[in-house]
């Protein structure tokens, strides 16, 4: 049996590793004439986002992002219903054209 190229099982392979995730962990020492040197211990995930926040990886980066997104949406519709033209109109959030500057020593 010859080894044969199938696009298909690639295809699987990815839909396993984003639905079920994968975690590999390797431990490693460097030792000479038996005398360990150093310890390297590593752990890698890889899974899609939804995987990782089910097993609780990534929580606190998949939680600041939602934050931010529903800030970003907040402040578009701000924007959008005019509550930042109050604010522009008292001078807050301006810049400072519109200062002469005899305006600018006197203070």
């Amino acid at each position: 049996m010859r080894p044969r190229r199938d696009d298909e099982s690639f295809v699987d392979v990815i839909d396993v590793l984003l639905r079920d995730g994968a975690i590999l962990r390797a431990d490693v020492i460097v030792s000479v004439a038996d005398i360990p040197l150093l310890g390297i211990k590593l752990t890698a995930a890889i899974a899609g986002m939804e995987t990782m926040n089910e097993y609780g990886i990534f929580e606190e980066w998949d939680t600041t992002r939602r934050l931010a997104g529903i800030s970003r949406r907040q402040n578009d519709d701000r924007e959008q219903n005019g509550e930042f033209d109050e604010l522009t109109e008292l001078g807050i959030g301006s810049t400072h054209d519109g200062v002469e500057e005899s305006d600018e020593s006197e203070n």
